[in-house]
């Protein structure tokens, strides 16, 4: 499978629900949600021959903490690490949207 700047697909309401609550239910305790704000995606993709952004799973070697690394990548599928790279995203719990139907009850 190649990337390109099209990569990824649309999926609908209903199978996204059906993703983040079967996630959600088998991982009680895990985090449900990243949030990165839009200055900050538009600081990776703004960058030279960007085409998209690659999430890394990562762990604080400190505390241990998991959150996500983004990093753009270019059109040879290779990440911009000389670049724009965000981390320390927020994330739920404990900042939870209030009505999203994409958190399980």
């Amino acid at each position: 499978m190649t990337i390109d700047n099209n990569t990824g697909s649309v999926i609908t309401l209903d199978e996204a629900i059906g993703y983040t609550h079967t996630f959600q239910g088998n991982n009680p305790d895990a985090i449900k949600s990243f949030f990165a704000g839009i200055n900050k995606i538009n600081r990776i993709l703004g960058q030279d021959d960007c085409i998209g952004i690659r999430f890394y799973n990562g762990e604080d070697p400190v505390t241990g903490k998991n959150n996500l690394v983004l990093v753009g990548v270019d059109k040879d599928g290779e990440d911009i690490t000389q670049g724009v790279i965000l981390e320390r995203l927020t994330v739920c719990p404990t900042h939870c949207p209030k009505n999203s139907v994409l958190i399980k009850p």
